[in-house]
């Protein structure tokens, strides 16, 4: 596997990026097979997808109508780094993104080189994992109106951002369209016994709760020591043929996780971040209702964007 960028690599091939890319087809592509919130995923035979990241950029679930120039390229080397670094801890899909390695009608195009991942096909499980190691978000809201986090019940009185006795982890579903909703461990168990029969759904469940919480812990001791705290992530696995369980989609990005720095951190308030957050404070800010049509994302918020996610890899990776 050839090795991800490091950050000057990284700045320097961000900075050559002229304008986001939005939509794989405008680079003389067909229609993907699956197209999420930010990624196209085409297939690359073998049991193989090849996974291009775009510059799309969501937030409560809807994607802003512009993105966020290079963003694509950050989140595939971050994702790429974190699979290798927790490979010890769950199985994942990730198998390159060395261009030699990809297949030559996606090697023939030069704006795929660094946002581009090659990985083993999986069944996606119907769940959204969710480790929260800090009361913010939906969860500080909820516990503010309940004095519970999604049926967690607590021995004391918490504040905003106060770190949790021990990481929770929160599932959610996965939804094609519309927003995500909460749900209990019981009801993602029942959803698993549902698809996949009893005995080997409580399996899958208790995996990706497993899974989850030893990923994050992993990840979040890193991270506090490159000064980074790892408020809470969402993790994606599927399974193979054969029952087995892998992690996959991203891992650990700014997308997927509330990164703040350490050496600003106060409990009792928000905290400054270096991830989406920012986006989703604009898009309070200005009034938007969450539901379409998504506003666009002007050209500071989008920079600021950029350089917040150009920080965490710096932290994380340098």
């Amino acid at each position: 596997m050839a090795l991800a960028l490091d950050i000057e690599q990284l700045r320097g091939v961000v900075e050559k990026q002229e304008a986001p890319l939005l939509d794989s087809r405008t680079l003389g592509l067909p229609k993907p097979l699956f197209r999420g919130k930010v990624r196209d995923t085409y297939d690359a035979g073998n049991n193989r997808y090849f996974v291009i990241a775009t510059d799309r950029i969501s937030v409560f679930d809807v994607v802003l109508q512009d993105g966020v120039v290079g963003k694509g390229v950050i989140l595939n080397q971050m994702s790429a780094r974190w699979f290798e670094k927790t490979k010890h801890i769950a199985d994942n899909h990730f198998l390159s993104i060395d261009p030699n390695d990809f297949p030559e009608r996606f090697r023939s195009i030069p704006e795929l080189a660094h946002r581009s991942m090659l990985v083993n096909k999986f069944e996606v499980l119907p769940a959204e994992c969710i480790v929260r190691g800090n009361l913010t978000g939906s969860a500080w809201a909820e516990y503010q109106k309940t004095g519970k986090v999604l049926g967690h019940k607590f021995n004391k009185p918490l504040q905003e951002s106060e770190q949790f006795d021990s990481p929770l982890f929160t599932p959610s579903t996965k939804a094609e369209k519309g927003h995500d909703q909460n749900i209990t461990y019981k009801e993602m168990e029942r959803t698993f016994i549902e698809k996949y029969g009893k005995d080997h759904g409580i399996w899958l469940a208790e995996k990706c709760k497993t899974l989850s919480l030893a990923v994050f812990n992993k990840a979040a001791e890193y991270a506090r020591s490159r000064g980074i705290i790892i408020a809470d992530s969402k993790f994606e696995f599927g399974v193979d043929q054969d029952g087995f369980i892998f992690l996959i989609d991203e891992a650990l990005t700014p997308d997927s996780s509330r990164f703040w720095p350490k050496e600003s951190f106060k409990i009792g308030q928000s905290q400054p971040s270096f991830d989406k957050q920012y986006v989703r404070d604009w898009a309070t800010r200005i009034g938007w209702n969450k539901t379409p049509p998504a506003p666009v994302i002007p050209e500071v918020i989008a920079t600021k964007t950029q350089e917040k996610y150009l920080v965490a890899y710096s932290r994380l990776f340098s």
